[in-house]
Formats: C-alpha cells, sequence, structure tokens
C-alpha cells in the first residue's frame, strides 16, 4: 500500500479564487453497472452520452473501485480511505429496514466536506446509502449543502419508496415525490446547474440509483421485494436484446444515458463545460442475476474477482484532459480524494488516506503510478447470500480469498481474466502475500471487525 499522511486543511485564500482557477467537478455515480453495460467498452448497449466522455476526454481500463459492494464503495470514494478504516465497520450494504444504527460517523472527513470549507457549493442528488437512522447520517453533516434524493439501497422507481417506507429527501426532510427516480434526479441536476454562479465553483455528485433493481411491496407477504422497473417506452429501443432479463436492465440504461446527456447539455448552456471535470464511473461490477454483465471478467458484484471491482470510467476536463487518450494505470475511485482536493487548491497533510493524486494521470504528464497496493474486504451480504471475501493487488500481483476459503494467486499482467491460479508455482510470493493481507486487516480494521474477520466464510 502506497500511503501517504494527508491532513486536508481548507485554505483561507481559496474562497478568493474563482471557477476558473479551480474546477467545477461533475461526478456521475451509477449503480449495479459493469464493464460490459457501457458502450465505450464493448457493450450491446447503446450509451452514446457517457461514451462521449471518453470519446471527449480519458479511458481507463484498470479503474478500481473501494469495494464490491454499494456502501463501503461510497465510504471509500467518498474518504479516500480503505473501507476497513471505516469507525462503524462499513463493509457490506446498509439494508434500509433493518439496519439504523451504523452508518458514517461525525468526524470521518469526506472531499465534499472539506471543498465546501473551502468556498465550493456542493450537492448530492440520488442515491447516498451511508446511514438514515439518525440526521448525523446524512449527505447535509458530511459535506453537501444540498440533498436531494434517497439513502437506502435501493428504491421503488415510481413512489421513491423502499417497500411501503418513504426514503426520499429534500435536504433533512422526507417528502412524497412521484415521478421516474431516474428522471428525477436528472431534473434536479439540471436545475442545480442553473443556479450556479461563475464565481463560485461547484461539486455535484450525481449518484443515479439505476440501473439497480427498485424496490416494492409485496401485499401478500407484506414484505420489501426487488422488482426491475424499465420505463415501458425504452424497452423498445433494446428490443435487439433478446434475453428478457438482459433487455430490461438495458431499459434503465439507455434511460439514463438520456438523462446524462441531459446534464451534459445543461453544462454546455450555462457556458460551464470548459470549466468543469466531469468523471462517469460505476459504483462496482453488475449483478447477473438482474441483467448486469462485467465480460470479459471473472465475477460480480459482492465478489472480488475483477468483475466485481474493476469498473468502467471515462473522465473529461476540456482544454487539460486530451480528447480520446486512454489510460492502463493501476488507479482507484480512492484516489479522487486527493486528485480533487489538489485541483481545488484545498492543501494537505496528515490525515491517512489510501488514494493517490493522479491529476499527472489527467494532464498527461504521467502515464502511470509507482506499485500500486491496494486492499478490498467485503462483509457477509446476507440478501445476496455471499459472505466475506478479501482481496489484495500488489503491482501485477492479486491474492484473493473467497467466502468459501478458496485461496488464489493471479498475475494480472498475463491473466486479467484470472483463469491461471499461480500460487502453486509461487509459493512465498503467495504466502507472502497472504501475510501481508493479514497484516493489513490487522492495521485497518475495527477490533471487534477485525475479530469477526478471522472467521472468513460468514
Amino acid at each position: 500500500m502506497i500511503q501517504r499522511l494527508i491532513l486536508v486543511v481548507a485554505c483561507g485564500l481559496t474562497g478568493l479564487l474563482n471557477s476558473a482557477e479551480r474546477p467545477n467537478v461533475v461526478l456521475i455515480f451509477t449503480d449495479d453497472q459493469g464493464m460490459n453495460d457501457v458502450g465505450a467498452y464493448g457493450s450491446e448497449i447503446a450509451t452514446p452520452h457517457i461514451d462521449s466522455l471518453g470519446r471527449d476526454g480519458m479511458k481507463f481500463s484498470q479503474w478500481y473501485v473501494a469495494s464490491s459492494i454499494c456502501t463501503p464503495s461510497r465510504f471509500g470514494l467518498l474518504t479516500g480511505q480503505f473501507p476497513t478504516r471505516s469507525r462503524d465497520g462499513l463493509l457490506s450494504a446498509l439494508m434500509f429496514l433493518n439496519d439504523k444504527e451504523r452508518g458514517i460517523q461525525q468526524g470521518e472527513v469526506t472531499f465534499p466536506a472539506l471543498l465546501r470549507k473551502s468556498g465550493y457549493q456542493t450537492a448530492l442528488i440520488g442515491k447516498w446509502h451511508l446511514g438514515h437512522g439518525a440526521k448525523t447520517f446524512l449527505p447535509t453533516r458530511h459535506g453537501f449543502s444540498e440533498f436531494i434524493g434517497h439513502t437506502g439501497g435501493c428504491i421503488d422507481f415510481y413512489t421513491m419508496r423502499y417497500g411501503i417506507q418513504r426514503d426520499w429527501y429534500h435536504d433533512e426532510k422526507h417528502v412524497d415525490e412521484y415521478g421516474y427516480a431516474t428522471d428525477l434526479i436528472t431534473d434536479e441536476a439540471v436545475k442545480f446547474l442553473k443556479r450556479q454562479k461563475k464565481e463560485r465553483p461547484f461539486f455535484l455528485h450525481l449518484a443515479y440509483n439505476a440501473p439497480h433493481f427498485g424496490k416494492g411491496w409485496d401485499p401478500t407477504k407484506e414484505l420489501a421485494v426487488n422488482i426491475m422497473q424499465p420505463p415501458p417506452a425504452d424497452l423498445a429501443r433494446v428490443g435487439h436484446i433478446k434475453d428478457p432479463v438482459r433487455r430490461t436492465f438495458a431499459a434503465k440504461v439507455v434511460n439514463m444515458d438520456d438523462g446524462i446527456g441531459r446534464v451534459l447539455a445543461a453544462l454546455k448552456a450555462n457556458g460551464q463545460e470548459r470549466d468543469t471535470l466531469v468523471i462517469f464511473m460505476t459504483d462496482h461490477g453488475g449483478d447477473y442475476e438482474f441483467g448486469g454483465s462485467n465480460k470479459p471478467f471473472r465475477g460480480e458484484k459482492a465478489t472480488l474477482f475483477e468483475g466485481g471491482i474493476r469498473v468502467p470510467c471515462l473522465m473529461r476536463w476540456p482544454g487539460r484532459i486530451q480528447a480520446g487518450s486512454t489510460n492502463d494505470a493501476v488507479l482507484s475511485a480512492l484516489d479522487l480524494f486527493p486528485t480533487i482536493c489538489a485541483l481545488a487548491k484545498v492543501e494537505v497533510a496528515g490525515h491517512p488516506l489510501d488514494g493517490e493524486d493522479i491529476t499527472g494521470i489527467l494532464t498527461g504528464v504521467q502515464k502511470t503510478l509507482p506499485v500500486r497496493e491496494l486492499l478490498w474486504h467485503t462483509g457477509s451480504h446476507t440478501e445476496l447470500k455471499r459472505g466475506t471475501w478479501t482481496a489484495l493487488r500488489q503491482g501485477d500481483w492479486k491474492f484473493l480469498e473467497t467466502s468459501k476459503g478458496e485461496q488464489f494467486l493471479f498475475n494480472l499482467s498475463q491473466d486479467q481474466h484470472e483463469k491461471a491460479d499461480l500460487k502453486a508455482q509461487h509459493p512465498k510470493l503467495f504466502n507472502d502475500l497472504r501475510k501481508r493481507r493479514d497484516a493489513l486487516l490487522k492495521e485497518c480494521l475495527p477490533k471487534k471487525t477485525h475479530a469477526e474477520a478471522q472467521g472468513r466464510g460468514e
């Protein structure tokens, strides 16, 4: 692990800087969308607006998320830390109906909070999923001046409820709102952009729930159930996809792509395009049961094979990121914290971050970073019937342990599809990486969580 100690301090002078000197940032974060669910990465699903970010910017081939599960992935994205460092042990999905006591804690620093202190207008529109039992867990208490969206893992796309429970907020207030969730999220994002003034930079976290399944209500069993809710008009647009589950999933994707197109058009119409870094990525790999695809990579959501943690990522910043460029370096969502803070001229020193500043990668000054060390550790996931997984990537090598106790060693430079287990050929390296995994878990996990982790396979 390349670890740097960074304390993020809002610089007193940054409030005097205008948006031309400090970029606006729009971070588009989609849900349960895999590597093969974006046109630019070879999908049969047409995503022209998402793809335009790569055509006009940079496409990444080895972009990793912090976890293969929603909640810890979001924690890592916003804090720049391995989710194993979360004080509440946020290693699995917080389930809306039964987990109201846990969430991101006060004192856990997010980069939106630092941007806000330095003069940025900040907004989260869409999915939060980092706590919903108390106001202290809400986005407005963790760096966002505005919040419109939901706090649970998923919602009914038409009623904005989790089953029959309301889960739609305007800031810290529950509201009743109806429509189609993806469209409502897009509408609010466009409104936010139109309100922004050029003398003050902004950060918009546009976190779509799509193409994740919805959470409807089964009155016969009196419980919340997973449901697929594509816009009916969009099903015809993906009629070439024969598998009905995949087609339903694709309809939600093309609808969301239209929304992203509207957001990009609003940036242009408002004269904000050239001053804005736009980032598109997903929270983890897709779930095959509900139509996602991570081909050609092995694995899926809630696993730590490449299909669970390697995701599509595209970035556009006119005049700063070369149009049509690609990058094959090993990079992570954890890197966005130090990178965005550097671009925003927010100085850093003393706060533990597990990400790296990749400004040089974006501007073309660098092609790669020194050897990376990345750690993943998922908690057991009851709904998906999956247990604890761990993985460690060190340079080209990856150690992996599944919930069943199976252990693997892969050389990703030669075998990115993880077909050849090399632990028998490299026993010393295998043991060294396993020991390093154990040491990092001991270092990072809260004491109670670490003790629980010793029973791998729960």
